[in-house]
Order: structure tokens, then C-alpha cells, then sequence
């Protein structure tokens, strides 16, 4: 313990250089470092993180206090953290305001890809961050179905398509456009046409995080995604534990590194089930086998999501929506992954931070 008396200043000296878990940048450059009161040995400190890293607020909060414990020895610290707002910059050849664009996809169907791609769009959201949620599996659409939703898109302004909304969360799918027992039966050309129009031509709004559920398999879609008029931050590929599963989702990574867009992370889904009666772990596809190749692969792994009969019977009854945000056990896996994700992003943007932008009109 220190018996220099503890100052505002010398706290802020200690954080100010700590990254932006968004930009990279350093908190105190940022202007996210607010007020510090200091008493005896405690600090109070008033730190702002924009809505996009919200869902690691708690990490970084504790991240601030081990630095000025480090620093400053015998110091105990209180973080409170409000939203800094940080609007999206216009990106990409449409002009999107969205800051982050995240695939979901998968070597194979049968893995529950949609269902993740869905919880993780809602799990951030419920984190504190805007999102959207784009169905790209134009020949099997099942977001619709799994959060409940119907209606058709409309257009407004200048002919920019209104996206159906879950709660607050805009939702876009060939799903809306469709009957539930109608076929697409499209060659290429009109499939990417009707992807880079879902992406560009939608009322998105501002977003920190755009969802996308691509469809399954290696095929025209990450190339489209690949050559569209916005960057893809990262694909998070999905498989279960079993090897002929692995086997494909190596294939979707190649696939995904073929076209040029980063792998963020592996998902292993249906990992495990527990006995609601005995509390017995069934590893009925077995276990570990995706984080085994992601350590392989040098990727990361995000985590692992168990068999739930209650998130299995929410996406039938299309209330996938009302158990994650109001079911803390059944969203609490999710939360891992989604946690994850964004410290992932956090870590590339502090390795290499983008340069400041300029403010748009």
C-alpha cells in the first residue's frame, strides 16, 4: 500500500492508454473516460462503451480495475458505465450504416445454424447492442418461422424495402416473400441479385451488428457476400461434435478463407445433453470435437451450446424470441458465445486499430 495520497488524475493516467473494446483506440483519446472521484484509497470512475461492446461491459469494467490496482497498489475501484454514443459511419458501396456484418454458416444442414444465427442476433441485442437479422438461406428460409413472424415488406422513401421488425430488431427473409409451401427455383444470377438487394436495398437503420444465416453447404452465397458492397467482419461456422459434421465445417472454413472473409470463431451446437431429472450429462454426439479442430485450425472457439428441448420447442412454436430474452438457463450458453464474439472483436480491433474516420453528413 502506497502513502502518496490517491488522486483523479493519477486514475486517469492509469486507464487513459486501455483500449476501446469498438475502435482499438485508447479510452482516453476517445473522450469514454468521464468523471473520477477518489476517496482515501477508492476510486469512482464514470466510463463510457458504445452500444457495440456493451455485451462485455462487465469485462471491461473489471479489465479497468485490475489495471489501476496494478498501477496503483491498495486501490479499489467502482466502474459505472454509461452508453458513449458513437454513431455508425456510412461503409461499403451502399453506404450502410452498419459496423459490423457477422455470417453464420455451416458445412452441412441439420446443425441448427438458423437457430443460432437467431439466438445470437437476439442475445446481443438483449446485451444492449442494435442489431439486425438478414436470412440468406433463400432456398430454405427459416428465421420467419423460428421468431414467429409474418407479413410482407413494404417499400418507403426511396424505394428502400421496411424489414419485418422482431420487437425492435429488423428481420429481413425470402420467408416474408413466399408461401410456407412455395419453392425457389433460382440459377445464380437471380440468387445474387435478391442477396445484395436484401443487404443494400433494406431499411436497416443504424446497426452495430448485421446477422446473417447464410445457407448451408459451399455455394454461391459467401461468394456473392464476398463480393458485395459490404465488408463481411467474420463468419461464425457452426457443426456439432460428431466427425462427418467436422469433416464438412472444414470445408465450410476453407470455403470462407477461399473467399476472403475471416473466420470468427467455431460454435459447436448440440453439445451434450443434461438430464432435467437426474442432472447425468449424454454426450449423444459426442463432445469437444469442435473446439478440438478450432485449436487445430487456429481459430476461435466460442463456445458450446447444449441439446435444450426448451429452445428446440420455441423455434417449432415460433417463440424462439420470448425464451431468450425472458429464460436466463436457456439463453445462458449464448450468452457465452455471443460474449466471446465480441471479445474476439475487441482483441483484433486493440492489435490493429482502424484509423480515426471522418464525420459524414
Amino acid at each position: 500500500m502506497t502513502d502518496t495520497p490517491l488522486t483523479a488524475e493519477a486514475v486517469r493516467a492509469a486507464i487513459e492508454t486501455l483500449p476501446d473494446p469498438e475502435t482499438g483506440r485508447p479510452l482516453g483519446s476517445m473522450g469514454q473516460i468521464g468523471d473520477i472521484k477518489v476517496q482515501q484509497q477508492h476510486a469512482e470512475i464514470q466510463l463510457g462503451l458504445s452500444t457495440h461492446s456493451l455485451p462485455i461491459a462487465e469485462e471491461v469494467k473489471a479489465q479497468l480495475a485490475s489495471t489501476v490496482a496494478s498501477k496503483l497498489p491498495g486501490t479499489t475501484v467502482d466502474v459505472t458505465v454509461h452508453t458513449h454514443a458513437r454513431p455508425a459511419a456510412r461503409a461499403g458501396q451502399a453506404g450502410l450504416r452498419i459496423k459490423t456484418v457477422i455470417a453464420v454458416g455451416s458445412g452441412k444442414g441439420g446443425v441448427g445454424k438458423s437457430t443460432v444465427a437467431a439466438s445470437l442476433a437476439l442475445t446481443l441485442e438483449r446485451l444492449g447492442s442494435t442489431v439486425g437479422l438478414m436470412d440468406a438461406d433463400v432456398y430454405g428460409p427459416s428465421i420467419p418461422h423460428l421468431l414467429g413472424l409474418e407479413g410482407k415488406p413494404t417499400l418507403e422513401g426511396k424505394q428502400k424495402i421496411q424489414p419485418i421488425r422482431c420487437g425492435q430488431m429488423p428481420v429481413m427473409s425470402m420467408g416474408f416473400l413466399i408461401a410456407p409451401d412455395q419453392a425457389v427455383i433460382w440459377r445464380g444470377p437471380m440468387l445474387h441479385q435478391s442477396i445484395t438487394q436484401f443487404l443494400t436495398e433494406t431499411a436497416w437503420g443504424e446497426l452495430d451488428y448485421l446477422i446473417i444465416d447464410m445457407p448451408p453447404g459451399t455455394g454461391d452465397v459467401a461468394l456473392t457476400l464476398s463480393q458485395g458492397a459490404m465488408p463481411i467482419a467474420g463468419a461464425v461456422v457452426v457443426c456439432t461434435p460428431q466427425e462427418v459434421a467436422l469433416l464438412d465445417a472444414v470445408k465450410a472454413i476453407s470455403m470462407f478463407g477461399t473467399v476472403k472473409i475471416p473466420v470468427a470463431g467455431m460454435v459447436e451446437n448440440m453439445s451434450g445433453f443434461v438430464c432435467p431429472d437426474c442432472n447425468k450429462r449424454y454426450d449423444i454426439f459426442g463432445a469437444g470435437g469442435a473446439r478440438a479442430k478450432a485449436e487445430e485450425l487456429s481459430i476461435p472457439f466460442l463456445g458450446e451450446i447444449p441439446i435444450d428441448p426448451v429452445l428446440r420447442q420455441a423455434g417449432d412454436d415460433g417463440q424462439l424470441a420470448d425464451v431468450i430474452r425472458n429464460d436466463a438457463r436457456a439463453r445462458a450458453p449464448m450468452e457465452k458465445v455471443a460474449q466471446s464474439l465480441v471479445r474476439d472483436l475487441a482483441q483484433k480491433a486493440a492489435a490493429s486499430p482502424p484509423k480515426p474516420q471522418l464525420p459524414t453528413l
